[in-house]
């Protein structure tokens, strides 16, 4: 099946409509610093820690936090100018700017390519990816799953048109595959943890050898040229809370389990794989690597053209590339 870049797009701009309030308003002050973010994030840590709102009261700034359930409707919001940083996988913002959203790489994570994977009922009779072809497989349009997905299945000699796509909201993903409704499911977490703690589920295949699984950070273009300074004193911010956070994992879950809502066991494994609390520039060898996936986007009938990865990384200090 050929999945159209307009279709993508078009699913997106409903999400958005659907989750953030005054998505398409372009509303904000001057005095407001609005981030979105996902579940169990980086971000999500900043937020829970509170340590961002104490430090940009001094600047006169309050912070506002919206929540998005996967990166595209988040990026979407930066077009709308309903929020001014954000953060998603690898996908998102080649989608992103295919469509001309106005936004910039400001850093990226180092990876964690274990919070994702590929996952399928405990009884089910595949077994390897060559087992996949002609099934139904569920995931996440634009999103890092997608690249998981497309990356699996090529590495061992499918393609997209040998399986069928069927297109899930990410807290959707689990019951659809335990009702049999989809025969895998690719996905990212906290929710794939959430589904392996439940029972019931195992990986057919991680992220390793796949993905990077890094969070790549953004600001809207706006923000980026008229409020560097607040940018920068954010990035310090979340490498401080970042800091703090990798020398205390059990203390980390504790807070996300509160803030998700999850079973505490649940977040502790998905902490248990990610390593994301490192964050850098984004370099060269990483505009190569978006570059790749872009093209191969493109290549494969997802993107409606080619897109110059680098034209969207933000200029020093946030980390463009030499």
């Amino acid at each position: 099946m050929r999945i159209s870049f307009a279709s993508v797009w078009q699913v997106v701009l409903a999400v958005c409509i659907a989750v953030v309030p005054g998505c398409g308003s372009g509303s904000g002050a001057d005095g407001v610093l609005r981030i979105g973010y996902q579940k169990w994030s980086t971000y999500s840590i900043l937020k829970t820690s509170g340590e961002l709102e104490r430090a940009f009261a001094a600047r006169g700034l309050r912070i506002e936090w919206v929540e998005f359930p996967a990166g595209p409707p988040l990026l979407e919001a930066l077009n709308a100018g309903s929020i001014d940083l954000g953060h998603a996988g690898d996908s998102p913002p080649l989608f992103a700017q295919a469509a001309g959203v106005p936004f910039v790489y400001i850093a990226a994570s180092s990876p964690s390519p274990e919070s994702a994977a590929v996952l399928v009922r405990e009884g089910s009779p595949l077994r390897a990816v060559s087992d996949l072809r002609g099934k139904r497989i569920g995931f996440t349009k634009g999103t890092s799953a997608h690249t998981l997905l497309l990356r699996v299945l090529e590495k061992h000699g499918l393609a997209f048109t040998d399986v069928e796509p069927v297109y899930l909201a990410p807290s959707d993903g689990r019951a659809a595959l335990e009702a049999g409704a989809v025969d895998a499911w690719a996905i990212w977490d906290p929710y794939a943890a959430a589904a392996e703690y439940g029972g019931g589920v195992r990986r057919l295949v991680g992220g390793t050898g796949y993905v990077s699984g890094r969070e790549y950070y953004f600001a809207s273009s706006t923000a980026a040229t008229e409020r560097p300074e607040v940018i920068r004193a954010f990035l310090d911010e979340l490498a401080g809370v970042k800091a703090w956070a990798k020398q205390r994992p059990a203390e980390v879950s504790g807070l996300l389990a509160g803030q998700t809502g999850l079973d505490p066991r649940a977040v502790a494994l998905a902490e248990a794989r990610r390593d994301r609390y490192d964050t850098g520039p984004v370099t060269a060898d990483l505009v190569a690597d978006q570059q790749a996936l872009a093209d191969r986007y493109f290549e494969i009938g997802l993107l409606p053209h080619r897109i110059e990865v680098r034209a969207a990384v933000g200029a020093v200090p946030f980390g463009r590339a030499d």
